[in-house]
């Protein structure tokens, strides 16, 4: 039995010697090399291909994003508002002109219906107003509707944050009554058309800084041997339309324009048309100093008091 296993441990040892296996072994180490080669060639050219490709998918995401904002942009910008289309028409209230506090309404909002109102009654020593930015009632009777509606902002407490005051008023059914009335005159934008334009300026800046983060990932993500220069000018066409958008939406907006339309802002001028030269100083009267505080904002205010009450409290 051993004798047996020894001769088949020779014959197997004479095969694995053979030249035919030697040369099959010769032959098989090549094959298995070059193998290896390609498969590591076609996973770097697969691989390559895909990092070529991602920049597309940067640029494809930067052109959309840019498009679609200043679409918006266009669009907002084309609707009519409200007074813009009979800006020349006369208006009910061109003869006396506007009343204190839709002046104040068409030119700042409601946070500067507040500021005129709480400065109106400080003047007559009905409420104080602290330079640290609080609002204290001395006398907790209004006399028209929108003091009724300042003292109910401050609270029965007696005391409150100016900021907080505005606020509160601002959700009044005074102010809102008001806000309506300057609505169905044509004297001011609905709520929908003041935010629709500043919605999609903000979305402008948004899609700008959008493409300049797919242009770094694009560089990122490249391959090295890539032309940096040619990839940047496309990337160049969209940051164009988008930058472009922006600069003139922001150049051709009014400053008046979130308030008062067209009609609006000719109540204005003649509003502002009629407060003296003198409105805005030390003798200045009791009625063109609110107007001009109504027309410009707290910086008008002579008393330095008053000033820092209200700029205090962000005005």
């Amino acid at each position: 039995m051993r004798r047996r296993v020894l001769v088949w441990q020779w014959w197997l040892q004479l095969w694995q010697l053979s030249p035919r296996r030697a040369g099959a072994h010769a032959n098989a180490r090549p094959a298995r090399r070059f193998s290896a080669q390609g498969e590591m060639a076609w996973r770097h050219g697969l691989r390559s291909r895909r990092t070529s490709a991602m920049w597309l998918l940067f640029l494809t995401i930067a052109v959309t994003a840019a498009v679609v904002s200043c679409v918006r942009v266009c669009r907002a910008a084309a609707v009519p508002l409200p007074g813009d289309a009979a800006s020349k028409a006369p208006s009910p209230r061109e003869p006396d002109g506007p009343t204190l506090y839709e002046t104040a309404f068409l030119a700042g909002g409601p946070d500067r219906v507040a500021d005129v109102t709480l400065v109106s009654m400080a003047r007559q020593r009905r409420l104080l107003l602290a330079p640290t930015g609080w609002a204290t009632v001395v006398d907790p009777v209004g006399r028209d509707a929108v003091e009724c509606a300042v003292l109910a902002a401050i609270g029965p407490g007696g005391q409150h944050r100016i900021p907080a005051v505005r606020e509160g008023l601002a959700r009044t059914p005074t102010l809102r009554s008001l806000a309506d009335e300057l609505v169905a005159t044509g004297l001011t934008p609905s709520a929908a058309g003041r935010t629709g334009v500043g919605t999609a300026v903000r979305q402008v800046r948004a899609a700008t800084l959008l493409i300049l983060l797919a242009a770094a990932a694009a560089l990122w993500s490249g391959p090295q041997d890539r032309d940096t220069g040619l990839l940047l000018a496309w990337f160049a066409l969209p940051l164009i339309l988008t930058t472009g958008t922006w600069a003139m939406a922001r150049g051709e907006a009014r400053p008046a324009a979130r308030w008062a339309t067209t009609a609006g802002e000719h109540l204005l001028r003649r509003a502002a048309a009629r407060v003296t030269p003198a409105g805005c100083g030390q003798r200045a009267g009791a009625r063109d100093a609110l107007t001009a505080l109504a027309l410009h904002g707290p910086r008008t205010l002579a008393d330095p008091a008053l000033r820092a009450a209200l700029h205090s409290s962000g005005a």
